[in-house]
């Protein structure tokens, strides 16, 4: 991605062209240096060139569809961190910052993340009639924390604090401001997911998690344009409406959140979103926002014809968890590329101990796999595609929704040690709290 440099973010400080590559430059840079080595060795152009990438790679594959839509023939695009400056800012900021009281200790501590998780189990694992131990949509489910909240006398290993239950449930929804506003799609954490927060639930008190350190890498050097602040800490971000704009215009260049991909369509690139549903890091209804402003920018029909979403029960950020998690993304691709064959049902298999201990069918986005009453549970031969009569979700309105729009791409430039960045066209509405461009 054009750098060398530790996690910690210090490589942005005072380099443009660094930032510019980070953000949308490198890969197309390797894609024209592969494609010539190709050319030069074999004497000919490469027939297909394909991506595919997870987390940051799945960012970058969405980068590739809206700003260099001709260089890859096929994108398979996992948990993308497309939304990435709302993501290292609001989003892990409110993993932390919620789970503290006022005198900035841990109120919910890992060890009790198996009693959540079975407890979530006990509510909603028979929602899809068949209690295997994962949830295949959780947005299904409606577990209330209250419920495990302990009774006079009750053991306290057995239950929840009322103030733990309370982090569960806000760290389930997401990040707002004071007034309810949301600053993240709804549903930050899916109900099934509980064993994977140790990312930013900690074991004990006084440990830094995971959730601290991509916030503050990322805003001390990255996340505001052209400010380098090495003493920033999670406390300077305001969860206000004033604070949502004046950060994610400051660095709007690093997210790939435009939406109409016609000039890839066009190409007849195709492309292949996934997403586990326990992702611990990116909340798969990011990649469902982006999915459903797909559709309404380009119509059902036209995403239809070069793009499909898969849903993984039980996977966390890019792979783990307790669900199947082995599976081949980037061969459905190619095949629809150069065959024409749409993309159908993938199998998923999760491996234990060098073997395969469970396999599941995944279908296309909305269709859910259904047991078909015969045989083991974890075969995924003995499972059918069911349609949902409706969307259970949560839908996909917050404060940042009209991001998702090509106003909202920046072009950048390096001008010595400064980053210079120009939007395609005004995209900011002068409206309470907001800043125009």
């Amino acid at each position: 991605m054009g750098h060398q440099g530790s996690p910690d973010g210090s490589w942005a400080a005072d380099d443009p062209q660094a930032q510019i590559d980070f953000a949308y430059r490198g890969v197309h840079v390797t894609s024209q240096a592969a494609k010539a080595l190709i050319k030069r060795f074999y004497g000919r152009s490469p027939a297909y060139s394909y991506f595919d990438g997870c987390s940051d790679g799945g960012r970058e594959g969405l980068m590739e569809a809206q700003r260099y839509p001709g260089d890859f023939d096929g994108i398979a695009a996992g948990a993308p961190a497309n939304d990435m400056v709302v993501q290292n800012t609001f989003h892990h900021a409110w993993n932390v910052l919620t789970n503290l009281d006022a005198d900035g200790r841990y109120i919910l501590l890992a060890g009790k993340l198996p009693l959540i998780h079975q407890a979530v189990l006990k509510a909603c694992d028979g929602l899809d009639g068949l209690k295997d131990g994962l949830i295949d949509d959780p947005r299904r489910c409606g577990f209330d924390p209250a419920t495990i909240v302990c009774a006079s006398g009750q053991d306290p290993s057995t239950c929840l604090t009322r103030a733990e239950a309370g982090v569960v449930r806000r760290l389930h929804d997401g990040a707002v401001d004071e007034h309810g506003r949301r600053l993240e799609p709804a549903i930050s954490h899916e109900w099934g997911s509980e064993l994977e927060w140790t990312l930013f639930v900690p074991a004990e008190q006084g440990q830094t998690v995971g959730s601290q350190n991509f916030v503050e890498s990322f805003a001390r050097y990255l996340g505001y344009t052209n400010q380098v602040r090495p003493d920033w800490k999670l406390s300077d971000l305001k969860f206000t409406v004033e604070s949502f704009w004046k950060t994610v215009q400051s660095s709007s260049y690093l997210s790939a959140m435009d939406p109409d991909l016609r000039r890839f369509q066009r190409g007849g690139g195709k492309l292949l979103l996934w997403h586990g549903w326990s992702d611990q890091h990116i909340s798969p209804q990011s990649t469902l926002a982006y999915y459903d402003a797909m559709q309404k920018s380009m119509g059902r029909k036209a995403v239809d014809d070069f793009a499909r979403l898969y849903l993984f029960p039980g996977v966390a950020h890019c792979g783990g968890g307790e669900g199947p998690d082995a599976f081949d993304v980037l061969t459905p691709v190619m095949a629809w590329t150069e065959s024409g064959r749409r993309p159908g049902t993938i199998v998923a298999s999760k491996i234990a101990d060098g073997t395969v201990a469970r396999t599941r069918p995944v279908y296309p986005y909305p269709r859910v796999a259904r047991y078909d009453g015969t045989g083991s549970i974890d075969d995924a031969s003995n499972f059918t595609a069911s349609t949902p009569r409706r969307d259970p979700g949560p839908g996909y309105h917050w404060l940042g929704e009209r991001l998702y729009s090509g106003d909202y791409q920046t072009w950048c430039s390096a001008d010595g040690t400064r980053l210079v960045c120009r939007p395609s066209q005004t995209w900011l509405t002068r409206e309470p709290g907001a800043i125009s461009s």
